[in-house]
């Protein structure tokens, strides 16, 4: 049975002066379930948090890490076992504090940095109140007082036009600036322990430097950070030590440049040599694996003719803001891809990567312009006429969980998707196993539901989606975002095949540079709805021209060693 603190013990360890160190973790172990189904999913993990320090988490989807992080904060979840030889926070055991004495807790003295922003935040409630919440709960100050300081956290973390943000709701914010928002909700209070669980993922790479060096002065101002990234390079940017987990254990451990300049385990080099740069450009990030084209030969028989497959023109798209102003989200942009090509396209958040590529789906209307597929007008025709053409395009979205309907299992998500795919010989189960396959999951996910995935599990499950109905060109918004680097190695690799093996064409967005770098033929780069530099790939990234992408490839952590 769960012991109760008295919250006058609580408010003790909320008054009591900081000793380092702040978080101390010893033989953490968690499992969830009882009896002999019971999953073990942490075991063994022990770490130290002290004043002014970060502590990096890596590994891949799985692994333990987002589990180790949310135990640290009361948040492990139903069902769940957890014990451990120490937990301590300030020097006080919290392993059996109550729910109310973590709500009490957390936010005043530790924050957390959710991995899914739109989760993170209620819809119903403005963003300004969400930020505000932890200083109503947690100080005296009064309406007007959380307010202000709100609105001046949203501004700490790179959000424009704050004042207005804040009266705004998380679906009216881009991935990028509700990420912000979960991040600036989480430090409002000066917490002295942050927990950061992927805090730059959905982030274009100056607003991620950004959030380093925010991250940065918390650290000098004496904050213990814990940072769960799958990004080497933000780890090697931020972080003092790093600690690599497997299968809910840690194999490596030690000072970060040691851990990611020379590593010891080949798991920890398998990591460092998946991370996409200019060098890995035609060469395989997982060449331990073999490729997995030839599983989809009978559930694609056709392949994509040669040529041009899609073009769009000088579109245009525009959206009314708050104060009746207007937001030129997308002005006049071009592109062109042809089956076998990767189109990649750069920029900021806000910058008009998302709607473009919607309009290019037609999920969004443009205002004015066209999309053309295999020569044909597409955008403009009418709806009955465009569902034979549909299949041809797939869309791989930026937030995978929002996409799904959550009261579906995978399985069901999956047949859903086929059954506008070509016919096939092979059952519909079978198809859908088929595409597990192809993510690198097991055939047992079938029966899991969106909530019962991790982040990463969840983007393979939307790749495969859009791999259902054979498409002939596939709009990837985001697609390796939430994946680990040895996952992303391997999504990358597996969409390279395809694209060999099937002549696919590919519009592929993403914040990463050293992605798109290594996926692209051409490079368009956006800034506030213009296309402002494109080129050869090589070009763009060796040898940028226009000031904004030489902004944007400065700002870009490495790692380097």
């Amino acid at each position: 049975m769960t012991a109760t603190i008295a919250i006058e013990e609580l408010e003790s360890v909320l008054e009591t002066p900081e000793t380092s160190p702040l978080v101390e973790v010893q033989g953490l172990n968690v499992a969830f379930g009882r009896g002999p189904e019971q999953n073990q999913v942490v075991q063994d993990v022990s770490l130290e948090l002290h004043p002014g320090q970060c502590v990096a988490l890596v590994g891949e989807s799985g692994s333990g890490k987002s589990v180790t992080a949310r135990t640290l904060v009361g948040l492990t979840g139903e069902n769940s076992v957890v014990d451990a030889e120490v937990l301590n926070i300030s020097e006080h055991d919290v392993l059996n504090y109550s729910e109310k004495a973590w709500r009490t807790l957390r936010g005043r003295k530790i924050g957390f940095v959710s991995q899914d922003a739109l989760v993170a935040l209620d819809p119903f409630r403005k963003v300004g109140a969400e930020v505000a919440e932890s200083l109503r709960i947690h100080t005296n100050l009064n309406a007007s007082e959380r307010k202000e300081k709100a609105t001046a956290a949203l501004a700490d973390v790179g959000i424009p036009d704050p004042e207005v943000r804040a009266q705004q709701r998380s679906f009216e914010l881009s991935g990028g600036l509700r990420q912000r928002a979960v991040i600036a909700s989480a430090l409002v209070t000066d917490p002295s322990v942050l927990i950061a669980d992927e805090p730059t993922t959905a982030l274009d790479v100056t607003l991620q430097a950004q959030i380093l060096s925010l991250l940065a002065q918390a650290k000098q101002r004496g904050t213990a950070i814990l940072l769960i990234s799958h990004d080497l390079a933000v780890v090697s940017a931020l972080a003092d030590h790093v600690l690599v987990m497997k299968d809910g254990e840690i194999v490596e451990r030690g000072p970060a440049q040691d851990v990611l300049h020379s590593p010891q385990h080949p798991y920890t080099r398998q990591l460092r040599d998946a991370v996409p740069r200019a060098e890995t450009r035609e060469k395989r990030l997982a060449p331990h694996l073999p490729s997995q084209a030839a599983k989809i030969a009978d559930a694609r028989p056709d392949v994509a003719k040669a040529g041009s497959i899609l073009q769009a023109k000088n579109l245009h798209k525009s959206f009314k803001t708050p104060g009746r102003g207007i937001n030129h989200a997308v002005a006049g942009v071009s592109l062109e891809v042809s089956a076998g090509q990767t189109v990649g396209i750069v920029g900021e958040s806000g910058s008009g990567k998302s709607t473009t590529a919607r309009i290019i789906a037609d999920l969004a209307a443009a205002d004015s312009g066209e999309v053309l597929l295999r020569g044909s007008t597409w955008s403009t025709l009418k709806d009955k006429h465009k569902r034979k053409l549909r299949r041809k395009i797939g869309f791989i979205y930026q937030d995978p969980l929002s996409s799904f309907d959550p009261r579906w299992s995978v399985e069901k998500i999956l047949k859903d998707a086929l059954l506008f795919g070509p016919q096939s010989s092979l059952s519909l189960k079978d198809r859908a196993a088929v595409l597990l396959e192809l993510v690198d999951l097991p055939t047992s996910f079938l029966q899991r539901h969106p909530l019962q995935l991790s982040g990463g599990q969840r983007q393979r499950i939307a790749i495969a989606r859009a791999l259902a109905t054979s498409p002939d060109v596939i709009i990837c918004d985001e697609p390796v975002s939430a994946l680990d680097v040895s996952v992303q190695a391997t999504v990358l690799d597996l969409l390279k095949d395809l694209q060999k093996a099937l002549g696919l064409a590919y519009v592929f967005i993403s914040h990463d540079l050293g992605v798109v770098h290594h996926v692209s033929d051409d490079v368009l780069v956006m800034k506030d709805g213009e296309v402002v530099e494109s080129g050869a790939a090589d070009d763009v990234f060796t040898a940028p021209q226009h000031p904004y992408t030489q902004k944007l490839l400065t700002a870009l952590p490495s790692l380097v060693g």
